[in-house]
């Protein structure tokens, strides 16, 4: 049997509906396109029901637990994941992280989202600044950063760790090194397409990541944010690394307005050209090492 290859995908993160009218914003909406994108393939989904820069920086949790409640009755060991606040004005990590750390008391998600370092986000390709940027960076201290593993080892949670740049993945590794990152991480190496923001989506960034993090063994993936995974080749160079993949309408930018089923549909025929499929759920906890609920 072909081996398997995880597939997540982010259904809407901050793009609006004005660059693809396709984009799930409430709660029935995004849980529509779950499951039908986890009918497809995905075992991880991911979404946003705040903007990532808010003035409080709380995410409420309401919102999530109405999207994921359904999704979670069809397919009780989906792993799911949400956002959070930038840190850009001093809000704590603790109030940034909060919602987290209630749908993980409740036993929902499977997944924590840690975000290892700070970076600018909101420059796009043609120097105008995209819609989504704010005045400062997406701020994070190594002392939230270990708080985030902490909580997520407290909880038992599989921390999702954000790559956005070269210094984020030599923080996790470090702490990786020292016992700081707790069972079920998932390293996601996210490339700079027309949003500008560390390696930009070549295999030759790839390598530069892959130097670094395979002494580890952590899994890993990738996606291109503002840009197109499968066209661009980084999708086909990661899973003939031994890599995972990500695609999704938060992450996807281009002259189509695509779906999110049309997306996932698309790497998952990318898998079978190259003799693979999607994981299963349970194959995705067992490679992340992610217990069932």
């Amino acid at each position: 049997m072909p081996s398997p290859v995880i597939l997540e995908v982010a259904v809407n993160g901050a793009t609006p509906r004005s660059a693809n009218p396709h984009v799930p914003v409430t709660p029935a909406e995004v849980a529509d396109e779950m499951l039908a994108c986890v009918a497809r393939g995905a075992s991880i989904a991911h979404d946003h029901h705040e903007a990532m820069f808010v003035d409080d920086g709380v995410h409420p949790v309401e919102p999530y637990l109405e999207a994921w409640s359904p999704v979670l009755e069809r397919y009780p060991d989906l792993l799911l994941y949400a956002t959070m606040a930038a840190g850009a004005r001093g809000i704590p990590i603790e109030t940034r992280w909060a919602h987290h750390e209630e749908l993980a008391r409740r036993g929902l998600g499977g997944l924590s989202l840690v975000d290892p370092g700070s970076v600018n986000l909101g420059l796009t390709s043609d120097g105008a600044v995209a819609p989504a940027a704010a005045p400062g960076p997406y701020q994070n201290s190594l002392a939230d950063t270990e708080h985030m593993f902490a909580r997520c080892a407290a909880h038992g949670t599989g921390p999702s760790i954000s790559i956005f740049d070269p210094s984020f993945l030599r923080v996790a590794l470090t702490m990786h090194r020292h016992g700081r990152v707790p069972p079920g991480a998932m390293v996601k190496l996210y490339f700079g397409g027309e949003l500008e923001f560390g390696l930009p989506p070549t295999e030759t960034a790839l390598e530069a990541y892959l130097e670094m993090l395979e002494p580890s063994g952590l899994p890993w993936s990738v996606a291109v944010l503002g840009g197109d995974v499968v066209a661009s080749g980084l999708a086909e160079a990661a899973v003939r690394r031994g890599g995972h993949l990500r695609v999704g309408l938060e992450d996807f930018a281009g002259p189509s307005t695509p779906t999110n089923t049309e997306l996932v549909d698309g790497v998952v025929a990318l898998l079978a050209d190259l003799d693979r499929r999607p994981a299963t759920i349970a194959e995705t906890r067992a490679i992340l090492g992610v217990p069932a609920r």
